[in-house]
């Protein structure tokens, strides 16, 4: 994360615990997935599981085809914000959620041929109010190039997607698409050696579709990504195929696009200094846990690399609750203020009140005019209202 931007934003002009970001980033990286999709010609999608700042959606929306959810009240957000076209997949459906999905979706995409079998009926009935309704299946080419099992949708004994020994050929009448999902924040050759195992197994049926959708975990937006590779790869995969093919990023959306910040509530020692910040790993940033992976903070280096050692941790009673051990220049002072850097994308999505612990407000920042606007701030109210 380059805090280039964020160094000249004033912190005290901020409720803390708050997310920034910077619609100047956002749109640098909008950007480029648009003359990705102009030169490539696939369409792209925003996926809403990582960022959904819906404040932004206009802007999302002059660059992007549309949005990808996961559910119901993703499709939802979709549909009545950002425009385009709405896709949805869900390892499940209920048929609640789905009659709702069917009514504002454009593509729908069963898990599994059993949920497909099941819900034919509804999704054909449904397409004779809606003719443009498109639906697919989401296949497992079981190639793993996952790192963290956690995050691996391909590793062994994955509930999502479908593998080829459980593609029933007599299922595929009425779908015009598949989907795959095999890669997490990578570039073009995980996708690369993915395309030539997907084309080995399912190669037979890629000619007789309209789409394919090639999941998310691109890191088109990253310095350095191999974009023109990507462009030629897409170009003669749909060529070859005859098919619109589908990317639905999401950390590429708003990849370091924004910061968390938070102030220093009280300093202690227990065999090293600690410093107690206003935020939480568990609540705020799950992914540092769960990764896990280690949070840059404006200022701050490695543990011992300058004088002054912390372990900054969060204010929930749990144990675990810590972002890490930071090394600063000068000694951190109580009421002072931090900022951890990349926290727009799986972040205000991922937030949790356990201990009943605030929610960060969220503040949009220009870094070029510097107009600031906190966009919305959480009190008891959000707590007490995800309860009964």
């Amino acid at each position: 994360m380059q805090f280039t931007d964020f160094e000249k934003l004033d912190l005290d002009r901020l409720p803390s615990p708050c997310f920034v970001v910077d619609e100047v980033a956002v749109e640098r990286n909008l950007k480029i997935l648009a003359q990705l999709a102009e030169d490539s010609g696939a369409k792209v999608l925003s996926a809403l599981k990582a960022f959904s700042m819906w404040r932004l959606a206009p802007l999302v929306s002059r660059y992007l085809s549309g949005t990808c959810a996961s559910g119901l009240h993703e499709a939802r957000l979709g549909r009545e914000y950002y425009g385009g076209e709405v896709h949805v997949f869900s390892a499940a459906y209920t048929e609640d959620d789905l009659k709702e999905i069917l009514a504002i979706a454009d593509h729908v995409v069963f898990n599994s041929c059993a949920q497909w079998r099941r819900f034919r009926p509804l999704a054909l009935e449904a397409r004779t109010r809606r003719p443009g309704l498109k639906f697919g299946l989401r296949i497992n080419p079981e190639h793993s190039e996952g790192i963290v099992p956690i995050y691996d949708p391909c590793a062994p004994g994955s509930r999502l997607g479908i593998p080829l020994s459980q593609l029933d050929a007599n299922e595929l009448e009425h779908i015009s698409g598949l989907h795959f999902h095999t890669l997490c924040e990578q570039d073009f050759p995980a996708l690369q050696r993915t395309l030539r195992v997907v084309e080995e197994q399912f190669g037979d049926l890629l000619g007789t579709l309209q789409w394919v959708n090639f999941g998310g975990g691109h890191h088109i937006t990253l310095p350095g990504y191999q974009t023109d590779e990507l462009t030629a790869c897409i170009r003669a995969f749909s060529s070859r195929y005859g098919v619109q093919v589908y990317l639905e990023p999401g950390e590429a959306v708003a990849i370091g696009t924004g910061v968390l910040v938070t102030e220093v509530l009280d300093l202690s020692w227990n065999q090293l200094d600690q410093a107690i910040v206003d935020t939480s790993a568990t609540c705020h940033m799950p992914d540092l846990l769960e990764m896990p992976y280690r949070a840059d903070i404006l200022g701050a280096s490695e543990p011992e690399e300058f004088a002054h050692t912390y372990r900054l941790g969060g204010l929930t009673c749990l144990a675990g609750d810590v972002m890490g051990d930071y090394s600063f220049a000068k000694p951190l002072q109580v009421g002072q203020r931090l900022m951890f850097g990349d926290m727009s994308h799986y972040t205000m999505v991922k937030t949790s009140t356990f201990n009943g612990t605030k929610l960060p407000a969220i503040a949009l920042w220009n870094s070029v005019t510097d107009e600031l606007e906190v966009v919305r701030e959480f009190g008891y109210e959000a707590f007490k209202g995800r309860l009964s």
